[in-house]
């Protein structure tokens, strides 16, 4: 069975974002960038399915400006056999993202389609399913366990939802999309960076494909957050009573 993975390259998590002069989104220019966590968390869980002889490839794949390559590199070098680029603009949204990665499905055949449940950078949740949707196939998101039955052809998922966790049996191909509980990714030994640099990376553009980019969405706007006050000591609780009653208005 093929596994395909869809990664994502988002400003690093450990940077602090600063919204452009103009408001219209987040400066990326001379921002460190890396793998979007989850999608590292999927590449990981890819791996280990192929390590357990549950699988025979791993294809790893992202969808952007030429710069995303890097990105591939580094999934490369934490294991993926192959590497597909799909050259388009940066900011295209979940829907076009949801018609090429299934285009792609349609090229590759894989038996099971890993992704991230979001990216850090928009949050938005929605790539999965609507995949899920175009391949009219199972999916199993916030997928904090993966267990794969090769003879029955049936992949169970437990997902962690408001009330415990459910669990839930996918028949082959499937979606999955993992949350951050489901396991904790390798780092990319040197050896592993230097042999990925050699490793070819097939390109497709989106004609190849027959996807049109379409406006779905239009940003109008991106501010930051308003800055918190600064906090107070009080020296009682009637005091902390009456700034709730009539500061805060929240009794």
């Amino acid at each position: 069975m093929k596994i395909m993975v869809a990664i994502k390259r988002v400003v690093d998590y450990a940077v602090k974002i600063r919204v452009k002069p103009d408001k219209s989104g987040v400066e990326t220019k001379n921002v460190k960038m890396s793998m979007n966590p989850f999608c590292e968390i999927a590449l990981e869980e890819a791996l280990r399915v192929r390590e357990s002889g549950l699988a025979s490839e791993v294809v790893a794949v992202s969808i952007g400006p030429v710069q995303f390559a890097e990105t591939l590199r580094t999934g490369l070098a934490m294991g993926a056999d192959r590497a597909i680029h799909v050259e388009a603009p940066e900011n295209i949204y979940p829907l076009t993202i949801a018609k090429i990665l299934k285009a792609l499905v349609d090229v590759e055949k894989p038996g099971l389609l890993f992704l991230g449940k979001q990216a850090i950078d928009n949050d938005q949740n929605q790539t999965g399913q609507m995949v899920a949707g175009l391949l009219k196939w199972p999916q199993g998101t916030f997928a904090s366990k993966v267990v794969l039955d090769k003879e029955k052809q049936v992949a169970t998922v437990d997902r962690e939802v408001d009330g415990g966790i459910e669990t839930l049996c996918l028949d082959l191909p499937a979606v999955i999309t993992t949350d951050l509980r489901l396991n904790q990714p390798r780092y990319a030994t040197l050896p592993n960076i230097m042999k990925a640099k050699s490793k070819p990376i097939k390109k497709f553009t989106l004609q190849d494909l027959s996807v049109e980019i379409k406006s779905d969405l239009e940003v109008v706007e991106v501010t930051e957050p308003p800055k918190r006050k600064s906090g107070v000591i009080l020296s009682s609780v009637d005091e902390l009573i009456d700034k709730l009653k009539n500061e805060a208005r929240v009794i």
